[in-house]
């Protein structure tokens, strides 16, 4: 009888210790793959082939496809600076962490049209593109204009590109209001471009030399 009980205890021992050896493995990197070249392009995709747009934190593997010799793969964001050479072609993959944040792509030496970015993570959207306003002024005539063509009678408070026409050597183009005073010159015909920021209130655009070429609006408040 004892030695029944100790064969069986053999057996749980043995049976237990795989068991207890037995730990999970830890999933693979995603794979996401860069591609210089041929020709002026970049791109960096999702292992479905589509634009990488935006990525959780984490770490993942960059599969990079340098296939020019006079471009390169540049990836750069938050703790992230990573390139293969200008002059070199062949692959290679990194392995990264993304954190929050947005993250860059581009060719060294073509930066200015081989480029692209992504974001990771929690990142505040880029803000809304400015509005567009033209402003006018003639001998006679002064107006201010939506991108549709429109009077300006009432805007909303906002960042705003307005481009102005002074067509006239006796008049100007006078924008004034809370925070805003931008004015072309009386003497001299000219064009101008001003990114100004319209806040709630009473706005007025006037020529300095003619009382009678004079307009207002009214910016009101974002809605809440």
């Amino acid at each position: 009888m004892f030695r029944t009980l100790l064969i069986s205890a053999l057996v749980v021992v043995a049976v237990s210790i795989p068991t207890a050896a037995t730990g999970s493995s830890q999933a693979p990197n995603v794979t996401l793959t860069g591609v210089v070249g041929p020709g002026f392009t970049i791109s960096l995709k999702n292992a479905d082939g589509t634009n990488v747009r935006h990525l959780d934190p984490g770490a993942y593997d960059i599969a990079v496809s340098d296939q020019a010799i006079e471009h390169n793969f540049h990836l750069s964001g938050p703790g992230v600076d990573m390139a293969t050479d200008v002059e070199a072609q062949g692959t290679t993959t990194w392995t990264v962490t993304f954190v929050d944040g947005t993250y860059n792509f581009r060719c060294d030496p073509h930066a200015a049209q081989m480029k692209g970015s992504f974001t990771v993570g929690n990142v505040p959207p880029p803000p809304p593109p400015p509005g567009r306003l033209s402003g006018k002024v003639t001998a006679k005539v002064i107006s201010l204009n939506t991108a549709s063509g429109s009077r300006v009678r009432s805007v909303v408070e906002n960042t705003y590109r307005l481009n102005v026409a002074d067509s006239s050597n006796k008049q100007n183009f006078h924008l004034t209001g809370p925070g805003v005073n931008k004015k072309t010159s009386v003497k001299r015909k000219m064009r101008a471009t001003w990114t100004i920021q319209l806040e709630p209130g009473k706005y007025t655009y006037r020529s300095d030399t003619n009382r009678r070429l004079k307009r207002t609006f009214t910016v009101t408040a974002k809605p809440a």
